[in-house]
């Protein structure tokens, strides 16, 4: 008797260089060597490869025939892809830039708040005294400067409203979660449709910043925590929890998801996580569930 198949390689493009041509697909399916069953989600965008196997073997076969070429794979069991709780990073994640890198910028910092950023979502220092250290040098801004960013320098993620809005038009929950702070998360998280958010509080007197955090800073227990609770507050599985970021910050909340995703992560980040989209935009999340080109809302 054929055994049946368990998993299934995603293959993915960004939809501004469809390069999934059948050529590719068929390639995929005989690089993985056994038997597959084909699937195209959206032509040039996505397919599906569903088969029986060795998972690392078959992702490492399908890799390997597709260096190169600027297509993501994502291979996981077929049972449970389609996930009904989603947290998302924001900084670099659900929008293009790190807020507080362009806070720095309006009091001639940039250089020197980057710096720190990068080493703290490379992991080479520890989150909460580099967001400190940071938020200190921002002593005196005026709060009104948020919108400024957020109307003019803040943009989002090509596919990022695509993907949290057919996540919750099929009843699935979601929430952005921030080592950022309120004064954005709020404003983006309306912008996108996300449930909720959470994130850092920004102190404020007399409508400037007082160049401190309120404590406890959410950093990555913080936001593994997020996951636990809403997890068990909807009465879900870890399979049906996904979850993207970039940092290393995000990295214990990306192992206990059922599906971590580095989203053009860093280095160590992409190397720790289950899955790595380094091409797609955000909707390849929603070919990783198996949603199809026609079932995708609010395409941005």
């Amino acid at each position: 008797m054929a055994m049946p198949h368990n998993f299934v390689a995603t293959l993915v493009a960004n939809p501004l260089n469809p390069s999934v041509t059948d050529e590719v697909i068929a390639a995929a399916a005989k690089a993985i060597g056994h038997e597959t069953e084909r699937s195209v989600l959206a032509r040039g965008i996505a397919a599906d490869l569903i088969f029986s196997g060795d998972a690392k073997v078959a992702d490492h076969a399908i890799r390997a025939m597709l260096k190169g070429s600027e297509i993501d794979v994502i291979v996981q069991p077929l049972a449970h892809r389609r996930k009904r709780l989603f947290l998302a990073d924001m900084d670099s994640t659900m929008i293009g830039q790190e807020c507080i890198d362009e806070l720095a910028d309006f009091v001639g910092l940039k250089a020197e708040v980057s710096e720190i950023t990068e080493r703290a979502m490379r992991g080479e220092i520890a989150f909460e005294p580099a967001l400190r250290e940071r938020v200190s040098l921002l002593k005196n801004l005026p709060v009104g400067v948020v919108d400024e960013i957020i109307r003019e320098r803040i943009t989002l993620t090509p596919g990022g409203r695509a993907l949290v809005q057919t996540i919750r038009a099929n009843g699935g929950y979601t929430c952005l979660v921030s080592g950022g702070f309120t004064l954005f998360t709020g404003p983006i998280a309306s912008k996108i449709g996300f449930h909720e958010h959470r994130s850092n509080l920004l102190l404020i007197e007399a409508e400037r910043l007082t160049g401190e955090v309120a404590e406890p800073i959410l950093g990555k227990e913080a936001k593994l925590a997020t996951l636990k609770e809403l997890r068990d507050r909807l009465g879900l599985q870890k399979h049906d929890t996904l979850a993207a970021g970039d940092g290393a910050n995000d990295l214990a909340m990306l192992e206990e998801a059922g599906l971590g995703v580095a989203f053009h992560a860093k280095p160590a980040v992409a190397a720790a996580a289950h899955a790595r989209v380094e091409h797609a935009d955000l909707s390849a999340l929603l070919y990783a569930q198996g949603y199809r080109e026609e079932e995708v809302l609010g395409v941005d």
